[in-house]
């Protein structure tokens, strides 16, 4: 395992809740976008988008409800999307496998080492629960990085408020999304999905 997967490395067992469809082609290799269920212990399940290679699925019938293991490294992105920035984020895969586990069997892990790029932003949630909002900026291959939101709770939040732009740090948690409504230039509320890691654990 090369040093750039330990700074970056993500492991995911779902189901798969949209089928993959093309994505894009890179080098004449085909990639293609599939989400992954993964639910959690409250019952909510998060929705993660997963880019996988041909080369990884080419001999396999991918079916919606079918449990897989993806072990990859989360990719961050930039687009124009109605006229305005929007940040994607995506698992990479580097290992993509069919489970034949009965009942259900979901994991979510992160793992990550990178530099806080923006000041933290610490905020009290409507029920009093501290609330940090950071930004990771994780180095990998070819001089690129990827800009990470993480969000810290509870004594990890009020940590995180402390930490200055620069600090490095490693943080472990899982991969989340998250349904938030924005109201449009009309006045019409719409509903969005936010994609962000929930650290667990952080340390410099």
């Amino acid at each position: 395992m090369d040093s750039n997967v330990e700074t970056n490395r993500t492991e995911l067992l779902g189901t798969i809740a949209v089928l993959p469809e093309y994505s894009h082609k890179s080098y004449g290799e085909i990639f293609y976008c599939l989400t992954l269920a993964i639910q959690r212990k409250s019952g909510y399940s998060d929705n993660i988008l997963v880019i996988v290679s041909e080369r990884l699925v080419w001999d396999m019938e991918l079916v919606e409800g079918e449990a897989v293991q993806v072990i990859g490294q989360i990719r961050t992105y930039n687009e124009i999307f109605e006229g305005r920035n929007k940040l994607n984020i995506v698992v990479f895969a580097r290992e993509f496998n069919l489970l034949d586990e009965e009942g259900d069997v979901y994991e979510n892990k992160v793992c990550l080492e990178g530099y806080l790029c923006k000041p933290p932003i610490r905020r009290v949630s409507p029920l009093g629960r501290e609330i940090c909002d950071m930004m990771l900026a994780v180095n990998r291959m070819y001089n690129k990085s990827d800009y990470i939101p993480c969000i810290a709770w509870g004594r990890n939040a009020v940590y995180a408020g402390g930490l200055c732009v620069g600090t490095k740090i490693r943080i472990s948690g899982r991969i989340q999304s998250r349904e938030y409504r924005k109201k449009e230039e009309d006045g019409n509320l719409i509903t969005r999905i936010a994609y962000e890691v929930s650290i667990i654990k952080i340390e410099e």
